[in-house]
């Protein structure tokens, strides 16, 4: 099977390629990507990208897929189908199911059931501690045999320092990161950021420190192990200014930031519309700009969606009990090209950048065959109309989740196809079977 993507602008920041090409697949490989012409005897068919974005298959390095075990939140199909229409290829689950990915039971019915679906690339991540309950290591070889590609107790911090200094040791054996949820618990009992917002909402607030403190714990138990280590959702200036430091001594350290801690600020939280509630908080105005200009710098390595489905009923209530989290696979791509790329404050280049190979450097050392269009590679494709409009209705989404503060706003440049393994699997928002 062949198909060809003519006429599209082909950002590949792997191969330092922007400028208007053909891409050629076939058999499910990128087979040319070039001025490539197209007669009969080719026997291809022929997609017309002209005003297009033809880049290499977005990755989501940070999702919550929620099977086994919440699939009322979400499931593996669900949440690929949710991914596909985002025009992302492939994605990475984090462990937080029940029972917990700590063992390659768990993590290997976790990509038998990603390969039944047939819809995106999944990879586990699995557990830094048994249950993620934080005392015992899980066993980290196990989980790599089975497919894990990193460790992490997201949506809960590992307090104790021991064990983050062990789990960091270990992950070196195996040549994997620690993806790190930087969390103070002791600080972290409120609903939004603290500061002048939660004060006029009268909501208990969340210090910057909380998440500041134990990014710093984590750098210097990282400069003591040499382990790799990956900031998830990192929010606030300080966090950054650590990371900063870290990254000029020479510390194997990354990071990411997700979309809405980008494009929104406490200020939202005013409407008591529990979907703004995410953990950590929506920041101020200070911490928002500084994540932006550390994201034009690159001291950001990759933007993650840290999706977070959750079924109706945990954010129809009150605003301190509701749960945390953003069903956001959906609405990343066209959240960072509304308010980042078409303001001017992100160059499409680096937004394709921070979407392919920056989280394909996290998760493997081997950039060779994920997140570039190099001849070869899997076909796995993401094309972007920069200018279509489009109004966010979560009544559409494929998630089971529909908790995004972006509903009802228009935002501007959509995914508008999303090839895996050389297979259209979405065209213009919808899967594709």
């Amino acid at each position: 099977m062949r198909l060809l993507l003519k006429g599209g602008r082909v950002i590949d920041p792997a191969n330092n390629i922007d400028a208007i090409l053909d891409v050629l697949i076939e058999d499910g490989k990128i087979a040319a990507v070039g001025g490539i012409r197209h007669n009969e005897d080719m026997r291809a068919d022929a997609v017309d990208c002209r005003g297009k974005i033809v880049c290499p298959g977005f990755i989501d390095l940070h999702a919550h897929l929620r099977e086994p075990g919440y699939e009322y939140k979400e499931d593996i199909s669900s949440g690929s189908h949710a991914a596909a229409a985002g025009g992302f290829t492939t994605i990475c689950c984090m462990p937080n199911t029940d029972p917990v990915i700590d063992n390659g039971a768990v993590a290997g019915f976790v990509r038998r059931r990603a390969q039944e679906v047939g819809l995106v690339n999944v990879l586990p991540i699995g557990a830094i501690t048994k249950k993620q309950a934080g005392e015992e290591l899980a066993e980290m070889g196990e989980l790599v045999s089975a497919g894990c590609v990193a460790v992490s107790d997201d949506g809960k911090p590992v307090l104790r320092s021991d064990v983050m200094r062990h789990a960091l040791e270990y992950s070196r054996l195996f040549g994997i990161p620690v993806l790190s949820h930087c969390e103070d618990a002791s600080l972290s009992a409120g609903q939004m950021h603290e500061g002048y917002y939660s004060t006029v909402f009268g909501l208990k607030g969340i210090p910057a420190e909380a998440e500041e403190i134990m990014v710093t714990r984590d750098l210097i138990l990282a400069r003591l192990t040499g382990g790799r280590l990956h900031i998830c959702h990192i929010s606030t200036k300080g966090a950054l200014e650590a990371v900063k430091q870290a990254k000029a001594s020479g510390l194997r350290v990354t990071c990411e930031a997700t979309p809405h801690h980008l494009a929104l600020t406490d200020e939202a939280v005013g409407s008591y519309d529990t979907d703004t509630k995410v953990n950590p908080p929506l920041r101020s105005e200070e911490h928002v700009a500084a994540l932006r200009e550390a994201l034009a710098s690159g001291l950001i390595d990759c933007i993650a969606t840290d999706h977070a489905p959750h079924h109706f009923e945990s954010k129809d209530c009150e605003y301190g009990l509701a749960s945390f989290g953003i069903s956001g696979i959906e609405t990343a791509v066209a959240v960072i090209m509304d308010t980042l790329v078409h303001p001017g404050l992100l160059d499409i280049a680096r937004m394709v950048e921070l979407f392919t190979i920056g989280p394909a450097g996290v998760i493997t050392a081997n950039r060779a065959t994920v997140g570039t269009l190099t001849c070869g590679a899997p076909a796995d494709v993401t094309v972007i109309d920069p200018d279509l409009v489009r109004t966010v209705d979560p009544r559409a989404f494929y998630s089971r989740g529909k908790n995004t503060p972006f509903k009802c706003m228009e935002l501007k440049g959509w995914p508008c196809m999303t090839i895996v393994g050389g297979r259209i699997v979405a065209q213009d928002g919808l899967v594709v079977r």
